[in-house]
């Protein structure tokens, strides 16, 4: 029995776009979201600048994409440039952070060790408030018991919690792993995301660093010698978290957690009364997880949520009132639209989808095609 090849002519223009993005969309409705990667996208990085992996990606309200880049993930052979003596010709490590332009122009860089405060060991989360200041945590086991904030262009303004210093879950006055940030501007609090190590959301006074209060999962009193096995099969899961890695503000005020490697988001009011869970791929049994972080649609209803499955390299999209999931894009690959090790993304005024990867070292943005 012979077989047969379909000649590229022969192949439509759609496929041909879907193929080449690695995005093909599995969808329950018609109106959910569709997106097309932009390959062009970011412009190249001038001066000789290779970005590091990638800790976290967020969009600030002028459109402008902040990068948390790690600059000592880089390996001797990617900045052979800025070795001494010179190993070759390119590159050097971009700054730790990034802020490009939505044309995706590089506009501003910063960041690293300075005096008055201690820079993380590996940088992780970002987030940009509504007077353009800038947070940063960090994730190194044994270090990273803090958060930054500075100004837009990069002067220090306070530290909350001090490296090498965390007591554990209840601790009120360090963090541990803190992996992502967000700040309720009317509130006047800072959300962390606290982490890697540490079970807990916490909250500061965002002008003070004061400790407000903090939670665990479905509003328990943190405890960090619960296990941290999943719980695969039932109504609920785990009663701990288990690497909180994402914290997200609705314009309604609900606070969206991701508890990665658990498999879920969870939902709770801002003053950390559990609200409802939604399970993401709930039978995978990878160890990263797949409940990486959490975005909104940018509609005044904010119907959709993206969240990040850094196990399966796929970019999930749930109803945000009923945390189902109604569609999914995306497979693990190194082509443009495709993903190593998908970390982080966030949504511009318009729709469009930016990610970034820890392993992978890439920036990437979809744009919203529906």
């Amino acid at each position: 029995m012979s077989g047969s090849r379909l000649s590229p002519m022969s192949w439509s223009k759609p496929l041909i776009c879907l193929l080449a993005a690695g995005a093909v969309i599995h969808a329950a409705s018609a109106d959910v979201p569709r997106f097309e990667v932009d390959p062009f996208w970011p412009k190249p990085l001038p001066n000789n600048y290779y970005m590091g992996e990638l800790g976290a990606v967020f969009v600030d309200a002028t459109d402008h994409i902040w990068v948390a880049s790690r600059p000592r993930t880089l390996t001797p052979d990617q900045i052979g440039g800025s070795l001494k003596p010179p190993t070759s010709e390119c590159c050097i490590p971009a700054p730790p952070i990034l802020e490009f332009d939505s044309a995706g122009t590089l506009v501003r860089t910063w960041g690293g060790p300075g005096a008055g405060y201690e820079w993380p060991d590996n940088e992780h989360g970002i987030f940009v408030d509504g007077q353009s200041n800038v947070w940063l945590g960090g994730n190194t086991t044994n270090s990273d018991n803090q958060i930054l904030k500075f100004t837009h262009d990069g002067k220090f303004l306070m530290q909350i919690g001090h490296a090498k210093k965390s007591k554990g879950s209840l601790d009120t006055e360090n963090l541990n792993r803190p992996a992502q940030i967000w700040v309720h501007d009317k509130r006047k609090e800072v959300f962390v995301a606290d982490g890697y190590q540490n079970r807990r959301v916490i909250v500061f006074d965002s002008e003070t660093g004061a400790f407000k209060r903090m939670w665990g999962a479905y509003g328990n009193k943190p405890d960090d010698s619960y296990t941290r096995d999943r719980v695969s099969t039932g109504p609920r899961g785990s009663e701990q978290f288990n690497i909180v890695h994402g914290v997200a503000i609705s314009t309604d005020d609900f606070v969206y957690v991701s508890d990665r490697v658990n498999n879920r988001i969870q939902v709770f009011t801002l003053d950390g009364a559990f609200v409802k869970e939604g399970f993401i791929a709930r039978g995978t049994l990878d160890s990263r997880g797949t409940a990486f972080a959490v975005a909104f649609s940018p509609d005044k209803a904010q119907k959709y949520l993206f969240v990040p499955d850094g196990s399966n390299d796929k970019v999930r999209i749930l109803d945000r009132q009923t945390l189902e999931v109604v569609g999914s894009f995306g497979r693990g690959g190194p082509y443009a639209g495709q993903w190593h090790w998908l970390h982080s993304l966030a949504t511009d005024s318009k729709g469009n989808l930016y990610t970034a990867e820890s392993r992978g070292n890439r920036l990437q943005k979809f744009l919203l095609k529906r």
